[in-house]
This record gives structure tokens, sequence and C-alpha cells, in this order.
């Protein structure tokens, strides 16, 4: 099992905002984020094996950019966690992916997922999305954490309504 370092997720909603100083266009803003995303939850190291985004269009999830392997492309809110979280408009901590009804396997390597909704001018714009191979690999702290992150992307990042 990976260990696991102590995540400073203050720091990186800082960080979000530092980069959307620079570029607040949505595409700039969502790449840049799941590649520092990946970076500070061990992407490399293999504890995480996707961090990406998935963007609202005409009523589904589009993929957005994204570290790791390729991914579906639509999501109807219907089905999968991201669906629920962007449906809910609540975040998703999902310990066991395969217990999850309406679980889509984009990647069968994924046992637990954190799906954190992100808010634009109030509503629903996009989800973050990560995965990891290990069965409960997130918790609870991960994912209010990943509330603030994605608090930082939805209050800086334009062009995304």
């Amino acid at each position: 099992m990976y260990n696991k370092p102590e995540i400073n997720y203050a720091l990186a909603a800082e960080q979000i905002r530092a980069l959307a100083e620079e570029e607040p266009h949505y595409v700039a803003l969502l790449a840049n984020a799941s590649a520092m995303l990946w970076e500070l939850l061990g992407g490399p190291e293999g504890s995480i094996n996707w961090c990406g985004f998935y963007i609202m269009r005409g009523g589904r999830l589009v993929l957005g950019p994204f570290q790791g392997r390729p991914a579906c492309i639509h999501i109807d809110l219907s089905r999968g966690v991201c669906g629920a979280a962007a449906r809910t408009g609540e975040t998703q901590l999902v310990p066991d992916v395969h217990a999850f009804p309406g679980h889509i396997a984009c990647d069968e390597a994924s046992r637990s997922e954190v799906v954190v909704p992100i808010f634009v001018s109030g509503k629903i714009s996009a989800v973050l999305d990560i995965d990891s191979p290990e069965e409960g690999h997130f918790t609870e702290k991960d994912a209010r954490g990943l509330e603030l992150a994605a608090l930082a992307i939805g209050e800086t990042m334009e062009g995304l309504e």
C-alpha cells in the first residue's frame, strides 16, 4: 500500500488561485490543476491512476483536461460516481467503486474514487474526479481538502458557465 503523505490542501487551493492569475481560461486552468493535483496526490508513484475534470455540456458531462489513461468521453448524470456528484451537487467519496451502483469502469484498475462538484456562478459547471487503484484510498480529509481546490477553481475560472 502507498504511504500517503500529509497534504496541505489549503496551500493547493492557493496554488490553483495563483495559476488562475496567469491564465484564468478554464482549459489552461483545468490542465494545470489536474497536473498539480496529480503530482500532489502521488500520481507518479501509483497511488492515484486518474486525476481530471468533466465539464457540463448539454445536460451531461464531457471529458476535460486530465492526467492518466484515456477515459470515457461522455457521462450521463444518471450514471456513475461523476454523474452522482453532478446530479446531487455533493462530493462523492467512494471507498470501493465496484460496490457503487452504476459505476462506470473507464479504467478497470480503479478501486476507489472521489468526485467533487465545481460551481461557477452558483451552478455546477464541472466535476473534479480522482481515482486510485487502492480500495479505501481517499479519506474524509481528502474529500474536504479537494472541496477547497474545487472552490478555488470555481471562483477563479473564466470561460465556463
